[in-house]
């Protein structure tokens, strides 16, 4: 007796279906992390902060350099940095120069090769597009209309960007003033990544 077998199709792929993004990397993963933690660490401080800048190291390779460095930091961030090699840790600049304003101010940061990346944090006042046609040409003009204005929103921006290519933005705005409601993603805010990593060249 002869047996036959169920021939099927193989399966097609249908090119309007849409592609999955690529899995994150453990570099990728390690930024997101470090991003999110000085956006809470900032967020502590409440609003109407100041431009704060932070350098980003791995932490297992500033661990290899200066094996000191384990008693510095918590017991949990070393353990962490030796189980992930891409591990970050971040360290805020203190004495900014100073700069009339964040172009300037980035425009003028330099960092070392033993520095990985970097990450900094802003608050930015934003407008619907439909508002922001009527505002004033004036410099002093228009902030005084951006801060009367009814529809604005207050935002808090952290950026950060590593040599290697890799960047992270968490977003969070005064009037949803939670952990749990941070907008995040890679490139939420293109010009400003742009400015951070023109700091590496």
């Amino acid at each position: 007796m002869k047996h036959m077998t169920d021939q099927t199709d193989p399966p097609t792929h249908d090119p309007a279906a849409p592609v999955p993004p690529p899995l994150p990397t453990p570099a990728q993963v390690a930024l997101a992390g470090a991003v999110h933690e000085i956006e809470r660490h900032v967020a502590t401080a409440g609003w109407d902060g100041p431009v704060r800048v932070f350098a980003l190291v791995r932490t297992a390779a500033a661990l290899d350099a200066s094996p000191e460095l384990a008693d510095q930091l918590p017991p949990d961030v070393v353990t962490a940095a030796r189980a992930d090699a891409s591990h970050l840790t971040s360290v805020e600049q203190e004495g900014l120069p100073g700069a009339t304003d964040l172009e300037e101010l980035l425009g003028g940061l330099q960092w070392p090769d033993t520095v990985d990346g970097a990450a900094v944090v802003v608050e930015r006042v934003v407008l619907p597009p439909a508002a922001e046609e009527g505002m004033p040409a004036d410099d002093d003009a228009a902030l005084a209309y951006l801060m009367a204005h009814p529809d604005r929103q207050d935002v808090r921006i952290a950026v950060g960007a590593l040599r290697s290519g890799e960047s992270w933005t968490a977003l969070r705005t005064r009037a949803n003033d939670s952990d749990d409601d941070v907008a995040v993603g890679p490139d939420l805010v293109p010009g400003l990544l742009e400015a951070l990593r023109a700091t590496f060249s």
